[in-house]
């Protein structure tokens, strides 16, 4: 089944709307959305979109680019679970990994910064550490 994305539903006044074409086109089109979970290993789906690009999707996702903002510095961490997600309060739950979300990694808590059913990518900066990497920073800068 495909998905409408045409505009031509509603008005903001809302009075009646009628079609400016008799039928639909393919072209407006969409799909439906990625819900990218988690899991134990990363899977991503290529999808051929309109003219003729590819769009890179992350199905399920295990790791993480996580910058640390005070040393400027990316690893790629294993993702241990999805504290609170903004876009919805239901997907936290699901383990589902959006754009905003919060997520709790190696290295502590850290937010979503790119979109993984349109990037392929997680990537997050890093906002709260946790004791273990704290206790790890310490011991190699001492």
């Amino acid at each position: 089944m495909g998905v409408y994305q045409g505009n031509d539903l509603k008005k903001p006044s809302g009075g009646r709307k009628r079609p400016h074409r008799k039928v639909k086109r393919k072209y407006w089109m969409g799909r439906f959305p990625t819900e990218t979970r988690l899991g134990d290993r990363d899977v991503r789906r290529h999808i051929r979109v309109r003219g003729g690009n590819y769009k890179i999707r992350l199905k399920v996702a295990a790791y993480a680019n996580v910058i640390d903002p005070e040393t400027k510095k990316a690893q790629k961490v294993r993702i241990l679970r999805v504290i609170e997600t903004p876009s919805n309060p239901h997907y936290a739950r699901r383990g589902i990994i959006t754009k905003g979300a919060i997520i709790e990694t190696e290295l502590g808590k850290a937010r979503v910064t790119s979109r993984p059913g349109q990037d392929g990518v997680i990537n997050a900066i890093l906002i709260e550490k946790s004791e273990k990497a704290r206790a790890r920073a310490a011991g190699s800068s001492a």
